[in-house]
């Protein structure tokens, strides 16, 4: 546990109870603070009362004498589509507003840090698509290569939940546009930007607000090294932003997939082969074709971006690319769950919109796609051009008679259910495909998370073979 360092003594309310709301009351009072929690589920706040915490009905002004600031967890909006009414009322009052991210930068370094030699790093992977697998990328190669590492924030533990600081540590923070645009701190050693695409655009108030989220960990963190990707329009502008007006711009560390780069210093992937340039000169290359955990070209950016930080943290090419091949993977993430009699069975639950299905879908050829759920804005129109690669789709969930309108003359069948479309596309399969769960939907209409969808389609997949 991080103890939040600078409210000694004061009283600090906690808005939303969940994982990372009951480490922040933990987090304050190991610092010395008084805790005041609450949240609107009466479970939540029975669980908090049960470790000992004051339960402050923040609807009231009773509960507010006294406070000096309001920390809120990160799925509770601060301004669009509208704040919530408790975070209205702390702006009313002028109470501070600040989330657990804040409070874990203005806490993370300590009086000793001056003992320690290297002292610790701070890496924070933010964008739209491939956060968590870069994060775990990252934290497995600084592990492989024996260096001291946590990893946490959207992914594993919550930040204030970790150890503190050792010497020599690299900190690697998952952090999401909720979590980037409240943090009052932001101090990242080296912040890396990988994409945007459209999504959460109703809290940020649109695309600008949304950018304007990510752009936050660079603008405000400051950070020593930027890890930018520039193949849409928002990194190539942080980028040219992020650079000095004089001297190398080595501070930038640009990232692509689609265009090669080889001035100033670059990592990029184009087919498979992944290349870093530094003063025009190239510095290393490593195929990343047979990779497995790292298919497609969407993985090759991770690949490109935890490479370009990992370099900026002292790591030799030879360290990187024994790290990249000994990669697990993630689960729900391109997770490859069994070959059988030719047949390859991929858990991709954690697509569950357009653009992170297509990710999926570039990355296979003969595909039995399983795709469905609840259907996001725009279904999968924008998957249209891929078509030609799905053998056959099989339909589950609420959005399969849209899925079918769009898919049109492509083979397909609504099953229903993954039960169903499981069974259905391993009868089908044959030699050389690939059975691949990459709903593009949501999974609230059948399971209570992507998680619990990506779980059954792993038990279905054993049990098939399992049968044989």
């Amino acid at each position: 546990m991080i103890p939040v360092r600078g409210y000694e003594g004061h009283r600090v309310g906690v808005l939303g109870l969940g994982r990372s709301g009951l480490a922040t009351a933990r987090a304050l009072a190991a610092g010395g603070a008084v805790p005041a929690c609450w949240d609107d589920s009466d479970g939540a706040r029975e669980k908090a009362a049960a470790e000992g915490f004051e339960i402050a009905d923040l609807r009231r002004d009773a509960a507010w004498e006294g406070m000096v600031a309001l920390i809120v967890s990160p799925g509770i909006p601060h301004l669009y589509p509208a704040p919530h009414p408790i975070i209205e009322r702390a702006y009313h009052r002028g109470v501070a507003v600040d989330n657990d991210v804040g409070l874990f930068f203005r806490s993370w370094a300590t009086d000793d840090w001056h003992e320690m030699d290297p002292t610790p790093r701070v890496v924070c992977v933010t964008g739209s698509n491939g956060k968590s697998t870069t994060t775990a990328l990252l934290h497995h190669c600084l592990t492989d290569a024996g260096r001291p590492t946590q990893m946490g924030g959207n992914i594993g533990r919550g930040v204030l939940d970790l150890d503190p600081a050792a010497e020599a540590e690299v900190v690697v923070l998952e952090l999401s546009s909720y979590q980037t645009e409240l943090a009052r701190a932001l101090a990242p050693d080296i912040a890396i930007f990988l994409n945007l695409s459209p999504d959460h655009l109703d809290r940020h108030g649109g695309p600008g607000g949304y950018f304007a989220a990510k752009r936050r960990l660079f603008a405000e963190g400051g950070p020593e090294r930027s890890v930018i990707g520039v193949d849409g329009p928002e990194g190539r502008l942080l980028a040219n932003q992020m650079r000095e007006v004089t001297g190398s711009g080595d501070p930038v560390i640009r990232i692509a997939n689609s265009v090669q780069i080889k001035d100033g210093w670059s990592v990029f992937a184009r087919k498979g082969f992944l290349a870093e340039w530094r003063g025009g000169r190239q510095m290393a290359s490593v195929d990343l074709r047979d990779i497995p955990a790292l298919p497609g070209a969407h993985n090759h950016q991770n690949a490109c971006a935890a490479w370009a930080a990992l370099r900026a943290l002292g790591l030799s090419p030879r360290q990187i690319e024994k790290g990249l091949r000994s990669y697990p993977g993630l689960a729900h993430r391109s997770q490859v769950i069994a070959t059988r009699d030719g047949v390859t069975f991929v858990n991709d639950s954690k697509a569950t919109n357009a653009d992170a299905a297509e990710k999926a879908l570039m990355a296979y050829d003969n595909i039995r796609w399983i795709a469905g759920g609840v259907p996001k804005e725009g279904g999968i129109e924008p998957l249209r051009p891929l078509f030609a690669r799905v053998a056959k789709a099989y339909l589950i969930g609420q959005c399969a008679p849209a899925f079918a309108a769009t898919l049109g003359d492509t083979p397909h069948t609504d099953c229903g259910t993954l039960d169903a479309a499981v069974t259905a596309a391993a009868a089908d399969a044959r030699p050389g495909d690939t059975v691949l769960l990459a709903p593009a939907a949501a999974s609230f209409d059948q399971y209570p998370s992507f998680e619990h969808r990506g779980d059954h389609f792993i038990d279905l997949v054993r049990k098939l073979g399992a049968g044989r």
